[in-house]
């Protein structure tokens, strides 16, 4: 068996054509998608990006695995305790760690996830293991190289897993110049307006229209599509193709990955899984080119699966699927033993005969640019926030994502029967997580973020606030003060 997992970071699903895009942003991950099956309900459990992977790669929810944040004692996974023997559980647990050890795949890795979050549990389970050295600030031409030359070696061994990630649609936009732009005649989603652009001119907070680099709007000469702020539909568009060129310029770097496995005659055979750590917001909830949220635009993420022999063509699956459902699918798949340390719950049958596999609801979490968690069933996401990283967020908000999707009309107050059931579901789920904590271990791990901070609100909230004044929203500092007094001491 051979398997490559294409790792493609800040990916939203609605922004490839095989999921309605209208631009071209994707001709050879669509390709893919016809030959397999596409997931249209697959969400990371754990945002952003630390968190998602942690809970992907050990199939656990990060209020399990002990990682939400992305610095402090919960950017770190929890010590195994009593029960590690000679060897953790990570080298058979893991994802890399069942396919190698419990599959028999020689298991490799390209790109720079775990030096860029210090996240050497990441590795676990590797056998072959290259590092841009790059820290997620590579583009793909520092990547496909090193790809290419791996797939010369090795693609034509048996019994491989090869997982590479990509990080062009990241921020800072970094599509070369010299790429071009191939939307420039292209109309942007039709939601935006100048109106949309006025309104969210006057929310505060980090990734807001005019602090699109997290407290500032500062721009950097060596990523010239990395805008700062938008004032205007220009300046949308600017931002918008900034993103969108960075799927298609990843894009074209997958198909040269394709023509290259065609080449070694094992493309046919191979096993391709198409996924990302988390979406991107561009206005929802008011946040920009950042993944902040709990919400339905950043914890969705593509999935797409083709394993020849095995999946009918063309199949779309509208189930509710967590990421970490990935390793009990593998293993169910492969006639393997499932892990009793595992979270997931296998979809295997829906990749195998349609069958519907789907989750009632999921609950999902986001604790480093402030704390949500949300649960999403139906046409609904009900998100409730303990700290609304300086963004005046309500403590509930309800989306109804069907009518709304893109999330500027809060139902809470209007259907409180819908967010009664929300939050009855988010009871039961936490309720029954705190049931099966790891040994050692009692407290959800969002209340030491509480008690610490989320990292990416660790800021001068007295610096903010001047510059909060200078760009015409005073109005938000004496909430901002009111609700975290502790910053301004």
């Amino acid at each position: 068996m051979r398997i490559l997992y294409l790792d493609l970071d800040t990916l939203r699903p609605d922004h490839l054509g095989c999921y309605g895009y209208h631009r071209c942003t994707s001709p050879n991950i669509d390709a893919i998608a016809r030959q397999g099956v596409l997931f249209t309900n697959y969400y990371a459990s754990d945002t952003p990006c630390l968190p998602s992977r942690t809970a992907m790669m050990t199939g656990k929810f990060g209020i399990h695995n002990g990682v939400i944040n992305h610095g402090g004692t919960a950017a770190d996974l929890r010590y195994e305790g009593s029960s590690r023997g000679f060897q953790d559980h990570l080298l058979r647990d893991s994802l890399p760690g069942y396919l190698n050890n419990e599959m028999g795949l020689h298991t490799s890795y390209i790109g720079g996830f775990g030096a860029r979050h210090s996240s050497w549990s990441f590795y676990a389970g590797f056998r072959e293991i290259y590092d841009t050295g790059m820290g997620g600030m590579e583009s793909a031409e520092h990547v496909t190289p090193h790809v290419l030359d791996w797939i010369d070696r090795k693609a034509g061994e048996d019994n491989w897993y090869l997982h590479v990630n990509y990080w062009d649609p990241h921020t800072p936009h970094r599509a070369p110049v010299e790429f071009g732009n191939p939307f420039a005649d292209d109309p942007l989603p039709e939601w935006f307006s100048q109106d949309v652009i006025n309104r969210h001119r006057k929310l505060p907070g980090p990734h807001t229209i005019q602090d699109i680099n997290m407290y500032d709007d500062r721009t950097f000469p060596k990523f010239p599509r990395q805008v700062g702020h938008v004032e205007n539909m220009d300046e949308m568009r600017e931002l918008i193709d900034g993103y969108d060129c960075g799927i298609r310029y990843m894009d074209d770097h997958i198909g040269a990955l394709f023509q290259k496995l065609e080449e070694k005659g094992v493309l046919d055979d191979l096993v391709i899984l198409i996924s990302s750590d988390h979406g991107e917001n561009f206005g929802e909830l008011g946040m920009y080119a950042e993944h902040g949220t709990a919400d339905q635009i950043c914890c969705r993420v593509p999935m797409i699966i083709r394993w020849p022999g095995k999946t009918p063509e063309g199949l779309r699956d509208d189930g509710l699927h967590y990421n970490l459902d990935l390793l009990p699918t593998l293993s169910e798949i492969c006639d393997k033993p499932a892990r009793d340390t595992w979270d997931g719950r296998s979809y295997a049958a829906s990749l195998t005969n349609a069958a519907d596999t789907g989750r009632d609801c999921l609950v999902l979490g986001q604790c480093a640019h402030g704390c949500q968690r949300s649960v999403r069933w139906d046409d609904w996401i009900y998100i409730m926030t303990w700290h609304d990283g300086y963004h005046r967020f309500e403590d509930e908000m309800l989306f109804n994502i069907k009518d709304d999707p893109h999330e500027q009309h809060n139902l809470a107050a209007e259907l409180p029967e819908i967010s009664a059931e929300g939050k009855r579901i988010y009871a039961q789920w936490h309720k029954e997580m705190m049931a099966s904590m790891p040994e050692g271990y009692p407290e959800d791990p969002m209340d030491i973020v509480l008690r610490e901070v989320p990292l990416h609100c660790d800021y001068n909230m007295v610096k903010y606030t001047e510059r909060l004044k200078a760009t015409g929203r005073g109005d938000s500092i004496e909430m901002i003060k009111t609700k975290h007094p502790e910053r301004f001491h």
